[in-house]
């Protein structure tokens, strides 16, 4: 099963499920985050749907169809069960950095309500009230009742894959849904030796349509809710599969003993120049991906930090020619990919993506100039006050040790005053 229905699981999960070797053996009853309408739309056509491999060329249409149920994402009923199946072996993910409600120690936001409402009810669902697990509202608090379902049903073991943006993104959910599961002990001790938390980087572009474009395609292909996305795709992954999984590798799929080097490389390379588009592009007149990166100054900003990247990645990982590629893919101009969909919770996505690669240049004694900035790119983009307090104020916010070095803040400070002077 997946949480998280949207474009992008669709654009790659479920098309790695279905390309797989072993397709039909294997189904996907998807949850979407909030969209009631998607869950319908698919649920109207049997859970198929068009995806659009969209090159400079032109585009390859594929129909997909492992999704073989689709929910709002509200079903608690539904999702409880089919978490609690033993025919369910795989729970996958995607439900953005966001959406785990963690804070920077990877565990449970305790200032968020939704975490604290929900721990309330999960500690009512451990002394018997099964009524409380209809009630939870985070995507964590919902699973976990899952798995206290699947403890109390003998349903055997079960692998979580995340395919979120997120460092060891196994095990971040690993530790947030233990750290929750502190109120239903009985279910974490059962969690720790019959769940798996498999780690994975998940690589394909996939653009939001706009309305426009939806309705052509849908009268072109007679879906009332098809997915484009860029030709290129990658999936790696590290992690036991307990009660057995689809043949991603016949798919393409890679999997790994060692999944911290790849995903740096794409979290930072891909995802961190992004996050640099989409704070500095918008500065610049820029509304997509494709032209910002046209933009030298944009251009120059993101090459800078990936000089930065790229001398904390071991050399084997060939990084000159996945930066070619990424300039390729950044500029195809048929795929809109809209910089205001990629700025959501930019904070989050700086201290995932640039602090870390600063973090490791400052120890290094470099000057971590690209990654300096990146972070005055973000500053402007968020328009907070020049000078040097200002920054150290909101640097703060993502890096205790970065906020404290004074050369580095000052960096960033020079480089908000060269942004500001260069806006469009």
């Amino acid at each position: 099963m997946h949480l998280g229905l949207g474009a992008f699981s669709r654009s790659h999960t479920a098309w790695y499920t279905g390309r797989a070797t072993d397709a039909e053996g294997w189904g996907i009853a998807a949850y979407t985050g909030r969209s009631a309408e998607l869950a319908a739309a698919l649920t109207a056509q049997d859970g198929v749907y068009t995806l659009v491999e969209r090159s400079a060329d032109g585009d390859r249409n594929e129909v997909v169809e492992s999704i073989v149920r689709a929910h709002p994402g509200d079903d608690v009923a539904s999702l409880l069960a089919d978490i609690a199946a033993p025919a369910t072996a795989v729970v996958t993910l995607s439900i953005t950095e966001a959406g785990y409600r963690t804070g920077a120690d990877g565990l449970p936001d305790e200032g968020d309500p939704l975490v604290r409402a929900d721990r309330r009810l999960l500690a009512q669902l451990a002394g018997g009230d099964s009524e409380a697990a209809f009630g939870l509202q985070t995507v964590l608090g919902r699973l976990l009742a899952g798995i206290d379902a699947r403890r109390r049903a003998g349903a055997g073991p079960l692998a979580v894959v995340s395919c979120d943006n997120i460092p060891d993104n196994g095990g971040h959910v690993a530790r947030a849904l233990l750290a929750l599961a502190a109120s239903v002990p009985d279910t974490a001790d059962w969690c720790r030796a019959n769940v798996s938390f498999v780690s994975g980087s998940v690589d394909r572009i996939t653009p939001r349509i706009e309305a426009d474009e939806l309705s052509r395609l849908s009268e072109r292909y007679g879906d009332a809710v098809p997915v484009v996305a860029e030709p290129f795709s990658d999936w790696v992954l590290s992690g036991a599969f307990p009660a057995g999984r689809p043949a991603w590798e016949t798919a393409g799929a890679r999997f790994t003993d060692e999944l911290e080097p790849w995903e740096a490389r794409k979290l930072w390379l891909l995802n961190g120049a992004h996050t640099i588009l989409a704070c500095l592009g918008p500065l610049r007149g820029h509304s997509r991906v494709s032209e910002a990166i046209g933009d030298p100054v944009c251009r120059a900003a993101v090459e800078r930090f990936w000089d930065d990247a790229e001398r904390n990645l071991p050399p084997q990982l060939v990084i000159a020619p996945y930066r070619h590629a990424l300039l390729e893919r950044f500029t195809n101009p048929r795929i809109a990919h809209l910089l205001s969909q990629i700025a959501s919770d930019t904070a989050t996505k700086i201290r995932l993506r640039i602090i870390p690669v600063a973090e490791l240049e400052r120890a290094a004694g470099r000057a971590a100039e690209g990654c300096a900035g990146a972070l005055a790119a973000w500053v402007v983009s968020v328009d907070r006050p020049a000078g040097v307090a200002g920054v150290r104020d909101l640097v703060a916010g993502v890096s205790a040790s970065l906020a404290a070095d004074e050369e580095f803040v000052s960096s960033v400070a020079l480089s908000v005053q060269s942004i500001r002077a260069a806006r469009r």
